[in-house]
């Protein structure tokens, strides 16, 4: 493609071009062209001059098209609507919209969602293809340069202006053992938390939740010298878990999922409670404006919010019922 020689073009003349050849009629495309018959005829002038033709020649019957005129008339339309659509774009339809979307979190919070915001999407953008990453260092920056779409992750505790921020609240977090695990039985205390190894399970950005640390709690838990295991996959993890004294922090939800948690359970917490944790749904401003991603960003929080209102319920039950274990 020739750039300098496209720059010359005036795209008004391919659009008066348009019109004559609908027209026939210098008048008549005036007309429509809300401008002046002298005016249409220096148009015309400049039609000739740029394609080398005379393109209309009268008769008896009024203009008739050159063969050249007819042949960029062949044309002519594809292009004008290939310019109006890169302009406006189309109105975005879910139901037919084929495109892939990034989208970054972690195992623990997939778990949870994707299941429920899948089958969602399957239904109503059956021709969206969804990426989903777990392990992503730098999220912010990485969203930035549009290497991701999507990232729910721990809430940090700023985001530039750059950055749209949903805050989905807190999460209650506790440990997970197997379901006959010493320490189910007896008083929990520091000192017998501290004789069993831990899963220290990935999260990415992880000085993010240095700030939400509940300093006496968390700390008990990771003080002391015993073992642990660094794992970022998480159904080997619970594997781990089903199989040794091991114990793991976690997200209370996850135990909503019975299928992997199955011989798991929510260890008694320590004085005091256990920490909780926030999370936040974030995306760079540069998809500000994409109705995919506005429509997508709505999918995601609703899916959210209904997955939070009977683990709320859920929760409210077992106080009642005299429980201090949220989910055991």
């Amino acid at each position: 493609m020739d750039s300098i020689e496209l720059s010359k073009i005036d795209l008004n003349l391919l659009i008066s071009l348009d019109i004559l050849m609908q027209e026939q009629n210098v008048s008549r495309a005036a007309k429509r062209l809300h401008i002046t018959q002298p005016a249409m005829s220096k148009t015309l002038s400049r039609l000739r001059a740029l394609f080398g033709d005379p393109l209309f020649t009268r008769s008896s019957h009024g203009m008739q098209p050159t063969p050249r005129a007819l042949e960029l008339a062949a044309g002519l339309g594809g292009v004008l609507a290939g310019i109006q659509h890169l302009v406006t774009g189309d109105r975005f339809d879910p139901q037919t919209y084929a495109g892939e979307v990034t989208l970054a979190l972690s195992e623990y919070i997939g778990l949870a969602l994707l299941p429920e915001l899948v089958r969602k999407l399957a239904a109503e953008a059956p021709r969206l293809s969804i990426r989903v990453v777990t392990r992503v260092e730098d999220q912010l920056e990485q969203l930035a340069r549009g290497n991701l779409d999507f990232a729910i992750h721990v809430e940090h505790a700023h985001y530039g202006p750059d950055y749209r921020v949903e805050k989905l609240g807190p999460s209650a977090t506790t440990l997970l053992a197997r379901s006959d695990h010493p320490l189910t039985r007896g008083e929990m205390t520091p000192e017998r938390l501290a004789r069993y190894p831990l899963i220290r399970p990935y999260i990415s950005d992880l000085e993010q939740l240095e700030v939400q640390r509940s300093s006496t709690i968390y700390n008990q838990l990771l003080s002391g010298g015993r073992g642990s295991l660094e794992i970022s996959h998480l159904l080997t993890a619970l594997e781990v878990l089903r199989c040794t004294d091991h114990i793991m922090p976690g997200p209370a939800y996850i135990l909503q999922n019975e299928g992997a948690t199955r011989g798991l359970c929510a260890l008694p917490p320590l004085a005091g409670g256990t920490p909780s944790i926030d999370y936040a749904l974030v995306a760079h401003n540069r998809t500000a404006h994409s109705p995919l991603h506005g429509w997508l960003w709505e999918q995601i929080t609703c899916t959210i919010r209904d997955l939070r209102i009977p683990l709320a319920r859920k929760m409210r039950q077992r106080v009642a019922a005299g429980s201090n274990d949220p989910l055991h």
